[in-house]
């Protein structure tokens, strides 16, 4: 029996995850992404496989780079059914609406610029009514971990906990007597809110992404003790801390710690902004799915809200927003985007990144071409919203609040599926390398890091 898998983004790099897999006359997806950064010209590139041919659609989890072509791939032909747990179909419904909004907004802002420059600007890759018509295909009963559900005559799927963000998966396909397992994101272990990922089955073949492949994060107990320190050295010297977040599962950590901080009388007083209406939206909706939380977050949920505490608020309207920017001193900004490609953040950069009594917290990965990986790396002085602004404030990096694992859990979680081969995905080039190197010293595993529109046969 043939089997065809052909990476269609997430080769080589970190964003645009999407895999076309071919088994005798059926033809699925694992996820549908976005490219962002460098990468974002690829979004306008043609798919390459015809949308109106795929019979399913496997939605791994929530995040952009994952869902954020959803969309586009309705608008171009298909009409299969999406396949996701219920807080990953709730999720993504919110994501995309968002995603949405903000193409349609960045298209206006650089159009105004092109048409000045007599240049081209590419339009949004989709409206909302697109989003919405997206919304048809998700397929429910939505699917639950650890149950097989048969797709074809010789094709099963199994989605187990992948412990990445609310409702995440991994996918292991069995086709014939031949297991696939694809990593989508696996999360970080010891991280509040949701379980750590599930062990995966025995498998032939894996497909694993390796974002922090060449590294390993210091546990979230000591990054939630420098988070801590942070927070009080900056608002106890006078200034506002900024934390650009990600509206899922980095934006839930964080409130959850600021809770226990209240809770135990550490944090001084001061105001709490979650001034995200897609963050809001989505704590909402984590709210409405506890069995998905691990158990010492479900003990908290039962007795009062994991993530609410008296010095927070949430800040929909956007003259709400600008008006934080009045407070010079004691305000801790809970914001997107999380790699500063966009949203409320970057205004709140421009009243505080070159004051020295601040502090910028960065708790996400910041890809290359991003804002947020420019400062990351060094800059005395960025442009934001058109204007040069110094990088004065002081910043940090906390790798441990990352949902994604590090070398020494990507390891352990290969180790147990035991494969023939294992095939890196969603990664830098550079970190690819560095774990192709070290699972082959370590636990004697041959590895390929395929290119984009690579066909692997089985």
């Amino acid at each position: 029996m043939a089997i065809r898998i052909t990476p269609c983004g997430a080769a080589r790099t970190v964003t645009g995850s999407c895999h076309l897999v071919e088994v005798e006359g059926t033809k699925l997806l694992i996820d549908c992404g976005m490219f962002q950064g460098e990468e974002e010209e690829k979004n306008y590139e043609p798919f390459p496989f015809e949308p109106g041919e795929i019979d399913f659609l496997i939605l791994t989890h929530a995040h952009i780079d994952h869902c954020g072509r959803i969309p586009l791939l309705v608008k171009e032909g298909f009409k299969g059914k999406i396949l996701c747990t219920r807080p990953t179909a709730q999720i993504a419904k919110i994501m995309l609406l968002d995603a949405a909004k903000v193409m349609h907004e960045t298209y206006r802002s650089r159009l105004k610029k092109a048409e000045r420059l007599g240049e081209v600007v590419n339009p949004p890759l989709y409206e909302e009514l697109d989003v919405l018509d997206s919304f048809e295909f998700f397929s429910t009963p939505y699917l639950e971990y650890e149950r097989e559900y048969q797709l074809g005559k010789e094709l099963r799927v199994t989605l187990w906990d992948a412990g990445h963000i609310l409702g995440s998966s991994f996918v292991e396909l069995k086709v014939k007597d031949k297991v696939f397992t694809f990593s989508g994101d696996l999360g970080n272990r010891g991280k509040p809110i949701v379980r750590d990922p599930s062990q995966p089955p025995p498998s032939d073949y894996v497909f694993i992404e390796t974002t922090y492949g060449d590294r390993n994060h210091r546990s979230f107990k000591e990054s939630k003790e420098e988070f801590e320190d942070a927070v009080l050295k900056t608002l106890y010297r006078g200034g506002n801390v900024l934390i650009p977040s990600y509206a899922l599962e980095r934006a839930q950590d964080v409130l959850f710690v600021l809770r226990e901080m209240y809770e135990r009388d550490i944090l001084p007083e001061c105001q709490v902004f979650l001034d995200s209406p897609l963050a809001i939206n989505a704590t909402k909706i984590f709210l409405q799915n506890p069995e998905f939380f691990d158990r010492e977050t479900y003990r908290i949920f039962k007795e009062r809200d994991p993530f609410s505490f008296p010095y927070l608020k949430f800040t929909r309207d956007v003259e709400e927003s600008k008006k934080i920017n009045d407070i010079k001193s004691g305000a801790v900004i809970i914001a997107g985007s999380g790699m500063l490609t966009g949203g409320r953040i970057l205004h709140h950069l421009k009243h505080n990144l070159w004051r020295e009594e601040c502090s910028l917290i960065f708790v996400g990965y910041q890809p290359k071409g991003t804002l947020g990986r420019k400062i990351v790396d060094g800059a005395d002085r960025v442009k934001i919203l058109g204007e040069e602004i110094a990088v004065k404030a002081e910043v940090y990096t906390i790798n441990g609040f990352s949902s994604h694992a590090d070398q020494r859990e990507l390891t352990q979680w290969l180790s147990h599926a035991k494969p023939q081969k294992a095939f890196l995905v969603h990664g830098e080039e550079d970190k690819m390398a560095v774990f192709s190197e070290h699972i082959k010293k370590v636990i004697g595993l041959d590895s390929h890091a395929p290119e984009f529109g690579e066909s692997l046969e089985f």
